[in-house]
């Protein structure tokens, strides 16, 4: 009879029974695929969503390996893990421990960042064979020479994906180049995405490439929905709604921004929810006491930022709200993963509101299906982009719908303007004289045909013959104008004619080269071409300091 469960693996007696004190009865996929290629010694990329048991694919085999004898003495570490967040770092801890029970001389070290310096320090000095770490604070270990790696046999990247998404990929690549190069590299990632890529293509040697698609068998097991709102007002009614009825268990609030998760935990815990904020700028002390609080039953209501998307595991969480939409699609399966785990189900909800509609189409593409879209009897949004309107036909060259002839438009619209109503008397389409080359009626002119200039418009309509007082001066054709009067009408740079909004002096208009009759401005400014004091300014006096 061969033999089947964890102890086809061949693990030994030891760790098939810790993983049977566990409760761990089947290997889920990706550890199948996954624990014969490490205990190999393959390098090895996989990609696993969240919640699939990847921890114990790569443990399993490391602790293997402890298990087998070595000559290998020392203080520094055997296996080191890096992980993105505090949280997950010490959630693999936890797992190392449990699945390291009686084996001997097997010690687990956990290094991240918000802990104390000294701890840590004691720590490091003492004989251990796994390492967990964050790469922030595992640089400033190295740096300060308190880590030896001289007999390091693995190196494990788990959810590389979002440690390069924080910016880790510096710290990544110099604790990488600290290491032995014979060593054994596995990286784990949610995604196989070209950085990653690129990253193991640096890191390994001739890695085997596992991808395990269980996205829509995990996924299947919580309830999606969608609710659109309108406001952060009618978000936070909808929560409570929801809060107050049908999620009776526990819940976790993901929002965008620090700030929002503090209010919004404080808000709920008004109304009676018993609610606590996770985020990154608490102390890790404050993380750990609000997840303990969470896992002992305290805590009803966990409101946090994307840093708690990924580490926490408690079997309570019925329900996952997303109050703010992620950036990333890849973030909202790692949100709505915190429920629905080891065979439970659950229900994850997320409120949409006008500009995260694309948000909602991208997430929809990544998880490979629409979303349900539900709604609260009473509480309905008025937006819902399901009742759009069709949208319109195309429009013609000149922004018109094609209603009608070519060149005829409707009185009202930008065709016939009545005088008064805007610009003056503006012809209709068919009417007007059209663009340069065309005729009057809209066909082609001759070549020898002069283009009708500014200056061929009638008096009062438009920008062409302005009389004096009316607007720039007289204007006179283009082609009539000399080289010095190049500015509006028949102005030259130094003799501004009265009339007009800027011709004559300041009795007979706004501006002029001499202004007479003014004492508000910068006194007598003579004509550009007189002026004298500064160089090209005006003759204002030089100020004193």
């Amino acid at each position: 009879m061969q033999p089947s469960g964890f102890s086809a693996f061949g693990l030994g007696p030891i760790l098939e029974n810790n993983v049977a004190a566990l409760g761990i009865a089947e290997p889920t996929p990706v550890q199948l695929q996954a624990i014969p290629l490490l205990m190999q010694g393959h390098d090895l990329i996989a990609s696993a969503p969240t919640g699939t048991g990847k921890t114990a694919a790569f443990l399993l085999p490391s602790l293997f390996r402890l298990a087998q004898p070595s000559a290998k003495r020392g203080v520094g570490p055997r296996i080191l893990v890096l992980t993105p967040t505090r949280e997950l770092a010490q959630q693999v801890a936890n797992a190392s421990k449990d699945f390291s029970q009686r084996l001997a001389r097997v010690k687990t070290v956990c290094v991240t960042g918000g802990e104390s310096y000294f701890a840590q320090n004691k720590a490091l000095t003492t004989p251990h064979e796994i390492l967990v770490a964050t790469p922030g604070r595992l640089m400033d270990q190295m740096n300060s020479g308190r880590v030896d790696f001289s007999r390091l046999e693995v190196l494990v990247l788990d959810e590389a994906d979002r440690m390069l998404d924080m910016g880790f990929a510096d710290d990544v690549m110099a604790i990488a180049a600290a290491l032995p190069v014979d060593r054994q590299t596995v990286c784990f990632t949610a995604t196989m995405s070209h950085t990653v890529l690129r990253l193991s293509s640096q890191l390994q040697r001739d890695a085997q490439r596992l991808e395990v698609k269980a996205e829509v068998a995990r996924t299947d097991a919580i309830d999606q929905q969608v609710i659109y709102v309108d406001n952060i007002g009618h978000k936070r009614r909808l929560l409570s709604h929801w809060l107050s009825g049908e999620a009776s268990g526990q819940a976790v609030v993901f929002t965008a921004t620090k700030r929002d998760a503090d209010e919004l935990a404080q808000a709920l815990d008004a109304e009676g929810h018993a609610a606590v904020a996770l985020h990154g700028d608490l102390e890790q002390r404050q993380r750990t006491r609000m997840l303990n609080r969470l896992r002992r039953g305290e805590a009803r209501v966990l409101v946090a930022t994307d840093v708690a998307a990924r580490g926490i595991d408690v079997a309570g969480i019925t329900h996952v709200f997303n109050f703010d939409l992620p950036r990333f699609a890849e973030d909202y399966v790692h949100r709505i993963g915190r429920t629905g785990r080891a065979g439970a189900t659950g229900v994850a909800v997320s409120f949409v509101n006008r500009d995260e509609i694309g948000l909602l189409r991208r997430i929809e593409r990544f998880v490979g299906k629409p979303v349900r879209v539900a709604t609260v009897v009473g509480m309905e949004a008025k937006f819902d982009p399901r009742e759009r309107s069709p949208r319109p036909g195309p429009r013609s060259f000149d922004g018109r719908r094609p209603q009608g002839r070519p060149g005829e438009r409707r009185e009202g619209g930008f065709g016939e303007r009545r005088e008064g109503g805007g610009f003056g008397e503006r012809r209709s389409y068919g009417d007007r004289g059209g663009f340069r080359g065309h005729s009057a009626q809209g066909e082609a002119r001759p070549a020898s045909s002069a283009p009708r200039r500014d200056g061929d418009r009638p008096q009062g309509q438009g920008f062409g013959d302005r009389t004096q007082g009316h607007g720039y001066g007289e204007r006179k054709p283009y082609g009539e104008r000399s080289v010095n009067e190049r500015s509006f009408g028949d102005r030259q740079y130094g003799d501004r004619r009265e009339g007009g909004n800027q011709g004559g002096n300041r009795e007979g208009g706004n501006r002029d080269g001499e202004r007479r009759g003014f004492s508000g401005g910068f006194g007598d400014r003579r004509p550009a071409g007189d002026r004298g004091g500064r160089p090209g300014g005006f003759d204002r006096p030089r100020r004193k300091d």
